[in-house]
């Protein structure tokens, strides 16, 4: 299937949200829905933008954010105007999104350094809207205006730069489209105190901000799956209006060496007026994840995560599908003390390690610990072939993405055939010596501080038997 019948069928699916489908409604698609490059990290090429804006069309979303936290002239030098050439680079974006129908919104991060009050603030007014004008002379009618990860919370003060900056494009132009924005608190962890009110300054954010400003947060965390429906009407009463999602997966900017490869977790999308998935800066391998984000965001109620996800890898991977789903399934989730998203790793081995360590721990009979060594040894071979298909066939831009992650499973499925065999041995009553093996996790060890995969099933299971060895 060509990428226009494609894109065709993607328009379609949205354009007919309203219709019925399969006995039952389908949900109407969000309106504003897309990708926002807002990760830290080096930022995309500008080639890697004209593909994820070919991307969008293609899926369904219309929209793109602007918003690299490490272009200086979007954060740190805000103030200053892009260079020529630069911004030859973002007018080439900003038609090419034009000609897709993917509407390009350019987003500024002024909060390090934006004087609210005292003696410059008109300046910093007169500065943004000189910035803004810049673009709109290119072709940009939407603008974002982000107030994330700085210290300064004075929520009226920045309400009234955001209401002031809304007027006057509104005042100077009749087709300006939506203004959005960020908070500095963000999630609604950080929005409430301990009996869930408000806290000052979110409660003074809200209170001053024009209606017709969108706010966008980012859940219950930063990065947290899971949102319920209760939580977001939570949220929104906090700002007396429906927010807007800035979702982040699969952006994994606060922990790279993990690839986050899986499918988005179903979201309340229901009178959401924006979705919009941070990607990882590996811009291909993004793909997977926001594949699926835009069938949830085009039809949140019949959104099934494992059938999405399935279907992006074989419509993006072709016949290198199998393999590339064996992998994938092995990073999935990404956590740390703050962060807990996307579905657990490799579900179906870890049962079998599971069945495996049962059997071990209740001294089940030979036979059976011997069975369920062999199924989980199958499921080993298996990822083994799949990670070396996709060393010797991947095209070389996606395996450079993603090689680091590669080695290193296949390091850590060796140094666990091992530990199998070892287990077989002793089973067998047969003297075994672990020298070799302590060896190969040595090398896994090695390797961590560059690459992450399949934490808590292959890599944890190669512990879990050595304990038990």
């Amino acid at each position: 299937m060509n990428v226009f019948v494609k894109s065709m069928m993607m328009a379609l699916l949205c354009v007919l949200a309203w219709s019925a489908f399969s006995r039952a409604a389908v949900a109407a698609p969000v309106p504003m829905r897309g990708v926002i490059e807002g990760f830290y990290g080096t930022p995309w090429t500008e080639a890697e933008r004209l593909d994820i804006i070919a991307f969008c069309k293609e899926h369904g979303f219309n929209a793109y954010v602007y918003a690299p936290k490490d272009d200086l002239y979007h954060r740190e030098r805000w103030r200053e105007p892009y260079p020529k050439e630069e911004l030859d680079d973002l007018a080439k974006l900003i038609a090419a999104a034009k000609a897709d129908g993917v509407r390009f919104v350019f987003a500024v991060s002024p909060g390090l350094s934006l004087h609210l009050d005292g003696k410059d603030p008109a300046a910093d007014r007169a500065a943004m809207l000189a910035k803004l004008e810049s673009l709109y002379k290119l072709g940009v009618r939407d603008f974002a205006i982000f107030f994330d990860d700085i210290e300064n919370k004075d929520g009226a003060g920045q309400a009234a730069f955001l209401n002031a900056i809304s007027g006057e494009l509104h005042r100077r132009h009749k087709d300006i489209g939506a203004l959005l924005t960020v908070p500095t608190e963000y999630d609604r962890g950080v929005m409430t105190d301990a009996e869930g009110n408000a806290t000052p300054y979110t409660a003074a954010f809200a209170q001053h901000l024009s209606k017709d400003i969108v706010v966008l947060y980012t859940g219950e965390g930063v990065a947290k799956g899971r949102l319920t429906r209760e939580q977001l009407d939570t949220a929104n009463a906090l700002y007396h209006r429906q927010l807007g999602l800035w979702w982040n997966y699969p952006v994994n900017d606060y922990a790279e060496t993990k690839l986050a490869l899986g499918p988005m977790d179903p979201l309340p999308l229901a009178d959401v007026p924006v979705i919009l998935y941070n990607p990882m800066k590996y811009e291909r391998l993004s793909k997977i994840a926001l594949a699926t984000g835009a069938d949830l965001a085009c039809d949140s109620a019949h959104y099934d995560a494992e059938t999405s996800w399935q279907h992006a890898i074989r419509d993006q991977y072709g016949d290198l599908a199998p393999a590339m789903q064996i992998f994938a399934d092995h990073s999935t989730h990404l956590e740390n003390d703050w962060a807990d998203i996307g579905r657990a790793d490799a579900p179906q081995m870890r049962k079998a390690v599971d069945g495996l360590l049962a059997a071990l721990d209740q001294d089940a009979p030979v036979p059976v610990k011997l069975q369920r060594l062999r199924t989980l040894d199958d499921d080993l071979v298996q990822l083994q072939a799949a990670v070396e298909t996709l060393q010797t066939r991947l095209d070389p831009a996606t395996l450079q993405e993603c090689q680091p992650q590669l080695a290193q499973l296949n390091r850590i499925v060796t140094a666990d055939r091992l530990a199998l065999k070892l287990l077989r041995q002793q089973l067998a009553g047969t003297p075994i010596d672990l020298a070799p093996l302590a060896v190969a996790r040595q090398d896994i060890v090695a390797h961590e501080q560059e690459a992450h995969i399949s934490d808590n099933v292959a890599r944890l299971c190669l512990d879990e038997i050595v304990n038990r060895l």
